[in-house]
């Protein structure tokens, strides 16, 4: 049995994503920084996890990652089938004991899978995030995205002159000097 790096940020990224998507999809780059994990990782994470139908992704300005079913259905097993492959939690067949050692212990390597796979199926992304807002976690709204392209201007403010505005005017000032 497998449970990689490669899992443990799949599920932890997949809580990130699930606290903040009220907000609107979420950017990867994000939620790097957050976790810790580069984006061309992620990247890779989140292709497969696309792929399964995990999560969905938007482009564009204000676009990112949300998640493609709801909280309730998507379990820590799917997460980890989705980016370890079909035989993620399988037992390694090739032992250091050789092909006599893992005759011997086949059934029991066997059920222990059996019984994790049956334990992860139960543990829904749901159950990981409410236990994270129990906790206190941070989940800052996202803010609304910068506006790009034309602006509108500002209206100039209306100048104030002492000088004169006509050549009438100009004439008084300038015989009034002199």
């Amino acid at each position: 049995m497998r449970l990689s790096a490669k899992s443990r940020f799949a599920v932890a990224a997949m809580i990130d994503l699930a606290l903040r998507e009220s907000a609107g999809p979420v950017p990867l780059n994000s939620i790097g920084q957050r976790l810790q994990i580069s984006l061309s990782y992620l990247e890779q994470l989140f292709s497969k996890l696309r792929q399964q139908g995990l999560v969905e992704s938007t482009r564009g300005p204000g676009g990112g990652y949300t998640l493609g079913r709801s909280v309730q259905f998507i379990s820590v097993a799917d997460i980890i089938r989705a980016v370890e492959g079909p035989r993620g939690l399988q037992a390694d067949e090739s032992t250091d004991a050789g092909e006599a050692g893992w005759q011997l212990t086949r059934e029991l390597w066997s059920g222990l899978n059996s019984r994790m796979m049956e334990h992860l199926e139960g543990i829904k992304l749901l159950q990981l995030c409410e236990e994270q807002r129990a906790k206190g976690m941070p989940v800052e709204e996202r803010q609304a995205p910068t506006r790009r392209g034309i602006f509108a201007q500002r209206k100039p403010e209306p100048l104030k002159t002492t000088a004169p505005n006509s050549v009438f005017a100009l004439a008084g000032v300038l015989a009034g000097k002199s």
